[in-house]
């Protein structure tokens, strides 16, 4: 798909100054709905689906390619959302510096990039700290999702969330009600994952829970 020419991302697109701290989030979306946060959001297929079923909560999306954040950006402005933002660049230090503690419902995290070679398996996402971050983020009973097409990142995820001790493991759940014409085979609805299920790839989904009490 094309990427649409005139993109007009405004007012979806989210640009935060390191200096403003953490943020109010209830201030910043005019409510005080429950918060979703997508790391990887592409051209926002999944981020307008959910959104689109679940107006009673807020979103911010992440998107490390501009052009496909401006799109993701201007494709909600479109549909007018205006509970889902999306920012342009990388995710953690945002959200290292920005979000507040205990202030975070759900952390969507689909088709990752693996790093597949060794050398490189320092520069994947899940990683203890990163969990650890996330943790902090959650409010009691949060939830972090987690889907990858590869199998050795799987692997990974996996023994990254048994070495932690702050999210329990539990059956993966998907977040949104697929639709009729979903690939079969479909788990959260993503334009990777449709690519994906064309090429006749597996897929791998887990994820943990933040408790009620620490």
């Amino acid at each position: 798909m094309a990427l649409r020419a005139n993109l007009q991302p405004e007012p979806n697109l989210l640009n935060i100054t390191d200096e403003a701290g953490k943020l109010d989030l209830a201030a910043l979306f005019g409510n005080s709905n429950p918060v979703h946060i997508e790391i990887g959001s592409g051209k926002g297929t999944f981020l307008l689906a959910i959104a689109t079923e679940q107006p009673n909560h807020n979103y911010i999306g992440f998107e490390w390619a501009k052009e496909y954040a401006m799109y993701a950006a201007d494709r909600l402005r479109r549909h007018g959302i205006n509970y889902a933002k999306i920012v342009a660049g990388e995710a953690t230090w945002w959200l290292r510096c920005h979000v507040p503690d205990n202030s975070i419902h759900a952390f969507h995290i689909y088709f990752p990039d693996p790093w597949p070679k060794t050398r490189h398996h320092k520069r994947r996402i899940i990683q203890v700290p990163f969990i650890k971050e996330i943790h902090r983020m959650l409010v009691p009973g949060g939830i972090l999702r987690l889907v990858t097409d590869h199998a050795d990142y799987f692997a990974h995820m996996q023994a990254v969330l048994k070495e932690q001790t702050w999210l329990t493991v539990v059956p993966f759940t998907s977040p949104i009600q697929l639709k009729e014409d979903a690939p079969e085979g479909s788990i959260v609805g993503t334009n990777f994952e449709r690519k994906y299920i064309a090429e006749g790839r597996t897929f791998h989904a887990t994820q943990a829970v933040k408790p009620q009490n620490p």
